[in-house]
Parts: structure tokens; C-alpha cells; sequence
């Protein structure tokens, strides 16, 4: 069974924020569907590539998004390498993808808190640069809605690896890297 996790913070009022681009690649891939509310999460199950396939969306605002996975982990007995944390990246350029595995925190606060709640960071990431204004203060900057011409840039980079979550588990992490990782290049595979 894989978890896809996409971090984010619960709200009307955090839509098309930059910490919320995790959500925004959830609900991008799945499209209209109904969330089931389980855990602190909203959540939703299928099937890709014949495996399970839970989406969360934890509730409990970014910085304890680790409750919320902890609790589908054990429930589900899911094992680590099977999730795949989708979230921003201060430190990469806005629409850069990066897929990482085995990876720190970078400073991310929810991911942090997912790497204490289930002691190992041996998850799949997938960040998605949202760069960083530098005269601005990193929480204040995070909370902020995107701009238009931001938010066409994140679009594209969601659209861009969007098919990261049906070659997760079936590509080897290197694979996924090659296929993923970049600026701005098309990846039209």
C-alpha cells in the first residue's frame, strides 16, 4: 500500500498559498473526488498500477502534518519507503522539482514533524521550488497567496510530475530522479 501525503494547511484561507502546494498537488491529480475525513485527514483511496493508494491531505495544519501520517501508518501498516511527501521548497527556484529519498527535513517544519513522528526519514519527497523572498520574513512569506504569474509557474511544475505518483514504487528512486528532477524542462514521457 502507498501513502501520498500532500502538505498543506486546512483553511479557505490558506488556498493558493505557497505552504500549500502540497494540497494543490493532490487535488490537482485527483481531480473532483470525495475526501473522507479519517485521522485528522481528509483522505482518499484507490487504486494505481494495482496497489492501493491512500491520498492525505493531514488537517492539522502544516507543523503536526506527522500526527495525522503516523496515525495512517500504523493504522494501515504502511511501510516508510512506501510514502511519498509531496511539499514546498523555500530554497529552490519557483517551479523547480526536486525528488529526494532518505532526505532531512531542509528545515521544513512538517516534514520534520513526520520525521519525529515516525522516526526514519527513509519517505520519497517530491518539492516543488516556491523560492524565497529574501527581504521578507520566511513565515509571513509562506502564508502568502501566490501571484498570477507565480501560481501559472506552479501549475505547470504540478502538471510537470504530476505523473510522479503512478511511477512511484514502480521506478527505481534513481529513475524517478532522472525523469523528474529539473528546472524547467519538459517532461513530456
Amino acid at each position: 500500500m502507498n501513502l501520498i501525503v500532500g502538505l498543506g494547511n486546512p483553511g479557505t484561507q490558506y488556498i493558493n498559498t505557497r505552504h500549500n502546494v502540497g494540497f494543490m498537488f493532490i487535488d490537482n491529480y485527483l481531480g473532483n473526488v470525495h475526501y473522507e475525513t479519517k485521522f485528522n485527514g481528509l483522505c482518499y483511496s484507490t487504486q494505481i498500477n494495482g496497489k492501493k493508494t491512500i491520498f492525505l491531505k493531514p488537517q492539522s495544519y502544516m507543523n503536526l502534518s506527522g500526527t495525522v501520517v503516523k496515525k495512517f501508518v500504523d493504522y494501515y501498516k504502511i511501510d516508510v519507503k512506501d510514502i511519498l511527501v509531496i511539499r514546498d521548497d523555500l530554497d529552490m527556484e519557483l517551479g523547480q522539482i526536486r525528488i529526494k529519498e532518505n532526505s532531512a527535513s531542509g528545515g521544513d517544519n512538517g516534514v520534520k514533524n513526520i520525521i519525529d513522528e515516525l522516526q526514519s526519514q527513509e519517505f520519497t519527497q517530491l518539492k516543488i521550488g516556491i523560492s524565497i523572498n529574501k527581504s521578507c520574513d520566511k513565515k509571513t512569506y509562506v502564508l502568502e497567496k501566490f501571484s498570477q504569474v507565480e501560481l501559472k509557474t506552479i501549475s505547470d511544475a504540478i502538471n510537470r510530475s504530476l505523473h510522479a505518483v503512478d511511477d512511484f514504487r514502480v521506478l527505481s528512486i534513481e529513475e524517478l530522479k532522472s525523469k523528474y528532477n529539473g528546472k524547467y524542462d519538459e517532461m513530456a514521457r
